[in-house]
């Protein structure tokens, strides 16, 4: 079921939804998206998990945050949340931009985390990567807002991949612009704000993507697996962006053998173990 509830004056409303009992599972979405973007995985997941799909601040029924917000405002936002939501400590995944807010999460307030699972997250991107990305988050941010080249290169050509397409496509066009380029502009200048703590995230991490995501690549996904203490890496074949829409079974299923792997007792402060 969807729901939203007040956070605080300065954060206003959070927006997202709420399914099933049992431990908790929050998911957070990419750049554009909103939490309906996890229906495959809420679907399967809530009927032994409590899982709260969030939108993010500017997204879906989220208030925005200011437009000079980056990537730790973005983990500040997700804290305040989980403390408005009362869950304890969560099982937390993330998509995209979600990977980054997640992975901050675990190195910010590794109390709250008992897992992560980072999709399609990216890492340290190479400057030619980095420097097309900020180009993008540029145009963006002047109200220049293309749809067909992220469309064309997180899908391929099959009626599945285009039967999410689709959605996706209806989703993007739904999105405020201006909590879009907020978004994306903290996307685009954070794939290295967190990366050299890496090894503070004590608790199991999953790095997944598909091998053929051009910008979120298997490289990352193995750069951040081996940074983390705990970390493990999953590439899933012939696909791209939007896994978790386009090969729902398979990540599904890792994200079921990554719920039980047994987390370890909370750690507080941070810091290398």
């Amino acid at each position: 079921m969807s729901t939203t509830l007040h956070l605080s004056e300065r954060l206003g409303t959070l927006g997202g939804i709420d399914a099933g009992k049992g431990a908790p599972l929050v998911l957070i979405h990419g750049v554009g998206m909103n939490s309906a973007a996890w229906g495959p995985q809420i679907e399967a997941l809530s009927d032994r998990y409590r899982v709260i799909a969030l939108d993010m601040p500017g997204h879906g029924q989220s208030a925005p945050l200011p437009e000079t917000a980056r990537l730790p405002d973005y983990v500040g936002w997700l804290h305040q949340a989980l403390e408005a939501l009362d869950l304890g400590p969560v099982s937390l995944a993330g998509h995209s931009m979600g990977a980054l807010v997640a992975g901050g999460m675990a190195v910010e307030h590794p109390d709250q985390v008992t897992r992560v699972a980072l999709l399609n997250g990216v890492f340290r991107r190479d400057p030619a990567a980095r420097e097309a990305v900020k180009a993008r988050a540029a145009l963006i941010a002047q109200g220049v807002f293309d749809l067909t080249t992220p469309l064309t290169r997180w899908f391929a050509e099959t009626p599945e991949e285009q039967s999410a397409r689709e959605k996706v496509t209806g989703w993007l066009k739904a999105v405020d612009p201006n909590g879009y380029a907020t978004a994306y502009r903290a996307f685009a200048e954070g794939d290295a704000t967190y990366a050299d703590r890496f090894a503070q995230i004590t608790c199991p991490l999953l790095a997944l993507t598909g091998s053929g995501d051009p910008n979120s690549t298997p490289a990352m996904a193995e750069a951040m697996a081996r940074a983390a203490p705990r970390g493990r890496t999953l590439i899933i074949e012939d696909q791209r962006h939007m896994v978790n829409l386009t090969a729902p079974a398979r990540v599904n299923a890792a994200l079921e053998e990554w719920l039980a792997i047994p987390a370890l007792a909370p750690v507080t402060g941070g810091g290398a173990p």
